[in-house]
């Protein structure tokens, strides 16, 4: 299933906004990787079919993931990432830098709730909503799950609304975002908020890097629970 949603996801065209950016960056190129191909096209998720934590991001970054073609793959924000995933147990490397460097996610997968870059990093409300199929999808293609970890505020509400269309009883008055909020739904999944690794929030101290190990220590904790 999650392959056939693979498929649907690369072959997408549904935002004439988001095709032309995409696109519009592959063949220009930035300077640093004017000698590579870019992938320029939308971006699946990645990692295991059998995770029990899902990490929902923004958007793929436009020299980043829609230049090879994996999420969170390329950019400083990956570089945090994947660090910390590897400290905790969930990679087999603390590196990502493209589909071919021998990366492999455990009891994981990584998705973004937007599939393609979008202009500032900012996706429209009807992009948002384009997409979101796509993460119904995924969703019910990994039966397993036990935690979602939300990078950001934009992920975060997309969880909740994701999760919602699934049929989970959310909590009155809806958990809130920040970094390290957790929120244990009736059903046994865990939410758990996280600041961005963005340049914006590493570079000027809001997230570190004790700060995201504490958030992927706490998905673990949440995972493990009554030996799910």
């Amino acid at each position: 299933m999650l392959k056939v949603i693979e498929n649907e996801v690369v072959a997408c065209r549904r935002c004439a906004r988001l095709v032309e950016w995409r696109e519009q960056v592959a063949r220009e190129k930035r300077r640093a990787y004017r000698n590579e191909e870019y992938w320029g096209r939308p971006i699946p998720g990645f990692g295991d079919p059998a995770a029990r934590l899902l990490i929902l991001g923004l958007a793929p970054a436009a020299h980043g993931g829609n230049r090879t073609g994996r999420v969170f793959t390329g950019d400083r924000s990956g570089d945090w990432l994947y660090a910390a995933l590897h400290r905790a147990g969930f990679a087999n490397q603390p590196t990502s830098t493209h589909r071919g460097d021998g990366l492999a996610v455990t009891d994981a997968w990584i998705t973004a709730a937007v599939k393609c870059a979008p202009p500032d990093n900012k996706p429209l409300p009807d992009e948002r909503d384009a997409c979101f199929p796509f993460a119904v999808a995924e969703l019910a293609a990994l039966p397993n799950l036990r935690a979602i970890v939300c990078l950001g505020k934009f992920a975060w509400d997309g969880a909740l609304r994701l999760l919602r269309d699934a049929g989970h009883a959310l909590p009155t008055p809806l958990p809130k975002f920040g970094h390290a909020a957790e929120a244990r739904l009736a059903s046994g999944l865990t939410l758990i908020g996280s600041y961005h690794p963005s340049q914006q929030n590493t570079f000027t101290g809001r997230l570190t890097e004790p700060m995201l190990d504490a958030v992927f220590t706490a998905a673990r904790r949440a995972i493990d629970e009554d030996g799910g």
